[in-house]
């Protein structure tokens, strides 16, 4: 598999050369129209790049300004077929472990906020054709607000058990990403809402942290608590909601 880059604008000339070489994909570069080498899977141009005559089995994408990596996505992605399907792995917790997968291959993975996880699948999943998105059934107040947060995508739930791997000396942290990629990786059962009753040790855990977090150490209501574990208000809203009642 060979990638061209053709392209006449120099900063998304750059940004598309960093993106394929972090990806360590083999590519190369001609001069917008030129012809092709032998080999050519790809062609990455921009919008106002002629590509030329290109064979009809050589992929054409063009790279929007400041997006290099949904261009060579893209472009991986169509090379491999109905094997590049985008799925993603997240495995939930107060800092879910994101996971993208085009078929068998890793091509990005996060860990951010719980309140972020769904804005950074959605930003990954942008112009994908047919994703799926895979959510860990553990941490079951967190998966629930990650399954609740879409609408337009397939979503499944998946049982980890046994996603998480042994993490040897230097692994530290990667134990999410890792358990990310294996849940994106095995099959769900699709599921547009998750129904989950918070347990007295959750709901103590999130009036702990309200404590802790207030600057008058100040505990929340059991009703607050239940609103936050829902989704329905972050920590800091539940103890703005508090003090003005």
């Amino acid at each position: 598999m060979t990638v061209v880059v053709a392209t006449a604008d120099f900063e998304r000339y750059h940004d598309l050369v960093a993106e394929l070489r972090d990806r360590g994909v083999r590519f190369t570069t001609v001069e917008p129209g030129e012809p092709l080498p032998e080999g050519t899977t790809a062609v990455l141009t921009g919008p106002d790049d002629d590509p030329g005559e290109l064979p009809p089995d050589v992929a054409h994408v063009v790279a929007q300004a400041g997006k290099p990596r949904r261009a060579v996505q893209e472009a991986l992605s169509r090379v491999r077929g109905s094997a590049g399907r985008i799925v993603v792995g997240v495995d939930p917790g107060d800092r879910p472990g994101v996971a993208v997968l085009a078929g068998d291959d890793v091509v990005a993975a996060f860990q951010v906020p719980l309140s972020d996880a769904v804005a950074v699948v959605e930003r990954e999943l942008e112009g994908a054709v047919d994703p799926v998105v895979r959510v860990g059934d553990g941490a079951r107040l967190a998966s629930a607000r990650i399954v609740e947060g879409f609408s337009d995508v397939r979503v499944e739930l998946v049982d980890e058990t046994g996603t998480t791997p042994h993490l040897g000396t230097g692994a530290r942290g990667a134990g999410d990403l890792l358990a990310a990629v294996n849940i994106a990786r095995r099959e769900g059962e699709p599921i547009e809402r998750r129904e989950v009753e918070p347990t007295a040790g959750e709901l103590q855990r999130i009036k702990t942290a309200a404590r802790e977090r207030s600057a008058e150490n100040r505990a929340i209501t059991e009703a607050l608590a239940r609103r936050v574990a829902r989704g329905d208000l972050s920590i800091e809203e539940a103890l703005e909601e508090h003090g003005s009642g």
